[in-house]
């Protein structure tokens, strides 16, 4: 049973919430209390979000976001404070795989995409975010990197590159706004139950059965166990935490 926490009166943000980890984290947030913005790249999938926690009286604001564009994330933080007033959590967990192959092989496209999405939308949204939050002199930051983000991986490189580049920025801002009453740090998720990872294991099942074999607890992550650490980072039980990389992989990076 994961503990309970009491976002009442706070603002939270997630983005790539309209599935998995997403909403999983932001159906978290909104049962502790807090309103919450969903932001998406999938309108369809994120009305559907935004719906059905609406139905269960949750305070929720739908955005359609591209992360990679710049202009769009400053529409999704300026919309959350023209909404709700401020902006206290965020959760930047939106991000895409890209098939697997050598460095050799991998096309320039898939490289600039997914460094587009994984990385530079991390800093599009920490930039936005950490403005509004120095005005405010608070605010609680986590950044979704991997355990791609912790250790290397064959035919994975553009991907886990990316990942590790998330813990790199998620380092230096904490440093820089420790002072200002501003925490930011990294979740590290190991395969988790998500439509992504439903995807891979369609491809290619016995590849993915041989990879569930070999997690040390012997199964998949459930996307909540991702938003309990998620709502323990953006709480004060973890308030003389920041800069950290938390796995959460069942044992994988052991």
């Amino acid at each position: 049973m994961n503990p309970t926490y009491d976002f009442e009166g706070q603002v939270a943000l997630v983005t790539g919430a309209a599935m998995g980890m997403g909403l999983a984290t932001a159906r978290m947030f909104a049962e502790a209390g807090a309103s919450v913005v969903l932001a998406d790249f999938n309108e369809d999938a994120l009305g559907k979000a935004v719906a059905a926690l609406e139905a269960a009286g949750h305070k929720v604001l739908g955005v359609r976001c591209d992360v990679s564009n710049d202009a769009e994330v400053a529409v999704m933080v300026r919309r959350t404070v023209d909404t709700f007033g401020r902006l206290d959590a965020a959760f930047n967990n939106a991000g895409i795989q890209i098939p697997s192959a050598e460095v050799t092989d991998v096309p320039e496209a898939d490289y600039e995409r997914v460094m587009a999405v994984n990385l530079r939308g991390v800093w599009n949204c920490m930039q936005h975010e950490l403005r509004q939050m120095q005005r405010q002199g608070s605010g609680t930051i986590v950044n979704c990197s991997s355990v791609g983000g912790l250790v290397g991986g064959p035919n994975l490189a553009a991907y886990h590159a990316s990942k590790h580049g998330v813990i790199g920025l998620t380092k230096s801002a904490a440093l820089e706004n420790a002072s200002r009453g501003i925490r930011v740090n990294a979740v590290c998720p190991g395969t988790i139950d998500t439509p992504m990872v439903a995807a891979m294991k369609e491809a290619k099942p016995e590849a993915m059965e041989g990879f569930i074999k070999r997690q040390p607890i012997g199964r998949l992550g459930r996307p909540e166990e991702i938003g309990a650490a998620v709502l323990w980072l953006c709480s004060d039980a973890s308030s003389f935490i920041l800069g950290h990389a938390l796995a959460v992989d069942g044992g994988f990076t052991v």
